[in-house]
């Protein structure tokens, strides 16, 4: 049996939105679900047309909707909403008073905040600035900065005239910048003069001529200066023009009504990792985005009017979009930008406090670096204010669930949620009628058919195997942008399985309906043949303190494959005899005998991704000998050298 960790209280659930929606379907559609999730799940997947009708009339989408859906077994054609209308950003700036909208905090300590009224001026100001420099519909904006209020508000002034949002963090080196960028052809690119990591003043406004030099199609700049410090000015640039954001202040309100765009009209390009090819540039629709956030944000998180929800997240990370879009629920946002333990290892949570956050949002490895510090949190920050955490990036250990509990709050509803930038969205995520049980992700989404599918395509329970989808979705992408006849997309999610979505994750569903992911398909280890989940061996690891963290991959060997554990180990500690058997008997006890590694090494650093995914692909590229693709996906490529050649793998 599971450990159950959280259950919500009777009146929780009766004031919660989903019970609200609840009440909603049932006096609407006549149907009855006495509380019971599975039985809401089972009802919105078996009828979309009414699930997805209901959801635009339960929130009250500003738009013109029809009840036209063309929804048949070929996913990648099927359509929600055909010939319906709505602009993505009316639908967010749902409020114009002097409440708190946007709070800004640095890892310094600066803090600015912006009201509603004050950002719907600002949005309507940089309008009117975009149409002064000629951008229309369908041109692309893109954006090089951090995670501060201006590029909220620029891209929610791209999204109000129908122009298509892109994002890079300044963590991406500028050949990272260049090869996303230059693929979508952008008109304007907005960039920040510097940014702050850890106290180190880095300068991003230098890095603009080689960018330019590259991307052609960019004619006008707009320059950013970073939240509470002095601009930095830059020199004229031949054949481009120079604005800075301070002008936009002197401009007029833009007084034209926003104009309303397909259901399907793009609105963001975000793209993949990059760490096996090329990143692919995925195209998303407005419409859809907006639908799936606010079901997500309202029934599965239980986001309110007037809540504040942070999430930590960079702007070339999904979890940005999905903050953002948190306004159109009437709830204020927090954006937080630097190095989450910039001088205290509870610096997030400590301004969780301060802000009265009411959703928190961090990745499992930072809730692992909190178990490493021996964080006690509850000790001296009281977190009164919070009702959620969410979680995300990596699968969430045992471990990192009670550790939430024991440590952070009693009460609180942890969702560990499970999507991707593929769909910018979750496929599983939490619900609030539900328990929490340790290590397990509730269920799947509303309307979405998820299942766990063996080699052969069968449906599986309590068996690992792969995580897909069987019916579409309206966060499904548009398209890959240059990608005619939808090739690229086909090839990237429905090669493995005839019309069902495959999203690569090695996954188990429970009896129970709940979810345990062990991580990438292709970084499952198959030694003997037995496939087995990465995440099964960190959970064991993360509790040697000797270990600071660790990266496991499979090395070909013998016409087999045999499991290499790379480890950074902890300040004054050793790999010794002793250490290496102790990791190895604790994994062959709470894992299984085929889990224990064939070798342990000790490494100084591992490679990871801009959003701080380790790539297990890379480094078993490296280990067998193998080319790898794209190393300017990595946020610290040179970490691969170390693995090269490693006299350990040649016995």
């Amino acid at each position: 049996m599971p450990k159950k960790l959280w259950e919500p209280s009777k009146e929780l659930i009766k004031n919660s939105n989903l019970f609200a929606y609840e009440q909603f379907i049932s006096k609407y559609y006549k149907y009855n679900f006495s509380g019971n999730y599975k039985k809401l799940l089972k009802w919105s997947v078996k009828n979309p047309k009414d699930f997805w009708n209901s959801v635009w009339k339960y929130f009250e989408i500003i738009g013109i909707k029809t009840n036209k859906f063309k929804l048949t077994k070929d996913l990648i054609n099927s359509k929600f909403f055909v010939n319906s209308k709505l602009n993505f950003t009316e639908n967010l700036l749902v409020k114009n008073s002097n409440q708190k909208a946007i709070t800004f905090v640095s890892e310094n300590g600066y803090r600015e905040k912006k009201s509603w009224k004050e950002l719907n001026i600002d949005v309507k100001k940089i309008i009117t600035f975009y149409k002064k420099i000629s951008i229309s519909e369908n041109d692309r904006i893109v954006a090089y900065t951090p995670n501060q209020i201006e590029t909220v508000e620029c891209f929610l002034s791209a999204s109000a005239i129908g122009s298509i949002w892109s994002s890079c963090s300044p963590d991406f080196g500028v050949p990272g910048v260049i090869e996303r960028f230059s693929q979508i052809k952008p008109k304007l690119l907005i960039i920040t003069d510097k940014y702050y990591y850890n106290g180190k003043e880095i300068n991003i406004i230098e890095r603009l001529p080689k960018i330019l030099k590259k991307i052609k199609s960019i004619k006008s700049v707009l320059i950013l200066n970073y939240p509470g410090k002095k601009l930095r000015k830059l020199k004229k640039i031949k054949n481009i023009k120079i604005y800075y954001f301070t002008e936009i202040k002197k401009h007029e309100i833009s007084r034209n009504k926003l104009k309303k765009f397909d259901f399907d009209h793009e609105l963001a390009i975000l793209y993949s990792s990059g760490t096996t090819g090329k990143p692919k540039c995925i195209c998303h629709r407005s419409g859809g985005v907006l639908l799936q956030h606010l079901k997500e944000h309202q029934l599965h998180c239980n986001i309110k009017p007037n809540d504040n929800v942070f999430y930590f997240t960079t702007c070339g990370w999904m979890m940005w979009n999905w903050l953002v879009t948190a306004l159109a629920s009437k709830a204020s946002i927090l954006l937080f930008d630097g190095f989450p333990m910039h001088k205290s290892s509870d610096l997030l949570l400590k301004i969780a406090d301060k802000e009265k956050v009411t959703l928190f949002g961090i990745s499992a490895k930072y809730i692992d670096q909190l178990i490493k510090q021996n964080v006690r949190v509850k000790e001296k920050i009281k977190l009164k204010s919070l009702k959620t955490i969410c979680s995300t990036g990596s699968p969430l250990s045992k471990d990192g669930f009670e550790f939430v509990y024991k440590n952070i709050k009693k009460n609180v509803h942890l969702a560990s949620i499970s999507g991707g930038t593929d769909i910018v969205s979750c496929f599983v995520n939490g619900n609030i009628y539900s328990s929490v049980n340790s290590g397990e992700i509730q269920n799947n989404g509303l309307g979405m058919d998820t299942a766990v599918f063996s080699e052969k395509g069968k449906s599986i329970l309590n068996k690992k195997g792969e995580l897909v989808c069987r019916n579409p979705f309206p966060s499904m992408p548009l398209k890959f942008w240059n990608d005619p006849g939808k090739v690229k997309y086909k090839k990237a999610y429905f090669s493995k399985f005839k019309n069902i979505w495959h999203h690569g994750d090695y996954a188990e569903r429970k009896n129970n309906g709940s979810y345990i992911i062990y991580g990438r398909s292709d970084a499952t280890l198959n030694p003997g043949g037995v496939r087995l989940g990465t995440a099964e061996i960190y959970s064991v690891v993360e509790k040697f303190k000797e270990v600071k963290e660790s990266i496991v991959v499979g090395q070909s060997w013998d016409n087999d494959v045999r499991i290499i554990l790379f480890v950074v180990l902890s300040k004054n500690n050793k790999l010794d005899k002793n250490l290496i058997s102790k990791i190895k008997r604790t994994i062959r006890y709470e894992a299984s005998p085929r889990h224990v590694p064939a070798k342990i090494i000790t490494v100084n650093d591992i490679p990871r991704t801009k959003n701080g995914k380790i790539v297990e692909v890379a480094v078993k590229n490296v280990i067998d000998g193998n080319k790898i693709n794209n190393i300017e996906a990595l946020s610290n490529p040179s970490a691969l050298n170390e693995y090269k050649n490693l006299i350990e793998l040649k016995s």
